[in-house]
């Protein structure tokens, strides 16, 4: 009777987690797809009809959709990496699949917000008046959302730096 038992609750466990990589698969289409659909309706100016205020947030929504787009194009390929050989199977680190793509919209309009403001001296030229190059950044940053995190983790430590003359006072 433990046997059949066991063999049940692993069955119902396996199930469980077909069922969470199916959420999560999911969840990464939509936010992959979405994005593109988000942006196309942007740039044709549907969105700006059914809700006014969206031109004055325009540029920013572009950035967070590029970030997006580039931060599920990664966990999906991950995700399929990972499913693929068999790697799934640690429910901790699935959380990434999750939250990872969220923070990378916002880190991508972070991250074009403080190269425009000269703190990493690269400089955007204009193309057409549409931002490519910044949407560019934006899409870069969503997908190496981690990396990107690391370097600015290092920038921050190296500019914050208590110097030697502050100590001896």
């Amino acid at each position: 009777m433990t046997s059949s038992y066991n063999i049940k609750s692993l069955t119902r466990g396996d199930r469980m987690k077909r069922w969470l990589k199916t959420v999560i698969l999911v969840y990464l289409s939509l936010l992959f797809f979405g994005s593109f659909l988000a942006v196309g309706a942007l740039w044709t100016g549907v969105l700006e009809n059914l809700f006014p205020f969206i031109s004055s947030i325009e540029i920013f929504l572009y950035y967070s959709f590029a970030g997006a787009i580039g931060g599920s194009l990664r966990h999906l390929y991950m995700f399929c990496s990972h499913y693929m050989k068999g790697e799934l199977t640690d429910y901790r680190e699935w959380i990434m699949y999750i939250f990872y793509p969220i923070f990378a919209t916002g880190t991508a309009v972070i991250a074009v917000t403080l190269i425009q403001s000269g703190i990493f001296l690269i400089d955007f030229i204009d193309y057409n008046e549409t931002p490519l190059a910044q949407i560019s950044i934006a899409f870069f940053v969503g997908f190496g959302f981690n990396r990107f995190l690391n370097k600015l983790n290092a920038f921050s430590k190296k500019m914050f730096k208590p110097n030697k003359d502050d100590d001896n006072k």
